[in-house]
């Protein structure tokens, strides 16, 4: 549906749906934060003064497949003088992602069970990525989630390629659902 669409709140739906971002997260990313001249097409989620990260384990890089990464490529592609992914919901002073969810769990409401919002897909994503057995930290690396742990803070996690290679299993898992 979203592809059909094709609009910026469906480009805002579909980014989430692949990535397991939050949405904070998504309205909040310039258009430079995200990187397809690369061998692994990803959103690079750092912190700006308009919209903060949750947690230290925020800023990361996510790996764009599936409807993600179409969505990202339209997005790049519209022709607004933005820099702003989702000029929308954000600007220099803040990200709204406040006005976001009400309007993309208003038009969601004829398409998703009830009880499914949009922060549903970021449980779904974990649901996915287990389902093709990605070890648990790097599922908290991708969701951007605390580990325990004193082990989990060393080095510097798992690299772009390794991710996406559970990132694209995941598009099968939620196909066959």
């Amino acid at each position: 549906k979203c592809v059909e669409m094709d609009d910026d709140m469906r480009w805002l739906i579909a980014l989430i749906s692949d990535t397991g971002m939050r949405l904070g997260e998504a309205v909040g990313l310039l258009k430079e934060d995200i990187v397809l001249k690369h061998d692994v097409p990803h959103v690079r989620l750092v912190p700006h003064s308009w919209r903060r990260l949750k947690t230290k384990g925020s800023q990361r890089d996510i790996p764009l497949v599936g409807a993600s990464l179409w969505a990202c490529k339209r997005l790049l592609e519209a022709n607004d003088d933005s820099i702003f992914a989702f000029p929308r919901y954000c600007n220099e002073k803040t990200a709204n992602a406040n006005s976001a969810s009400g309007a993309l769990n208003k038009w969601l409401q004829d398409y998703v069970p009830d009880g499914c919002v949009i922060h549903s897909f970021r449980h779904s994503m974990c649901d996915r990525l287990r389902a093709v057995q990605c070890p648990s930290d790097m599922i908290d690396q991708i969701g951007g989630w605390t580990t325990a742990g004193v082990g989990q803070g060393y080095g510097e996690g798992y690299g772009l390629n390794v991710i996406q290679s559970y990132f694209i299993p995941t598009i099968l898992v939620l196909h066959n659902s």
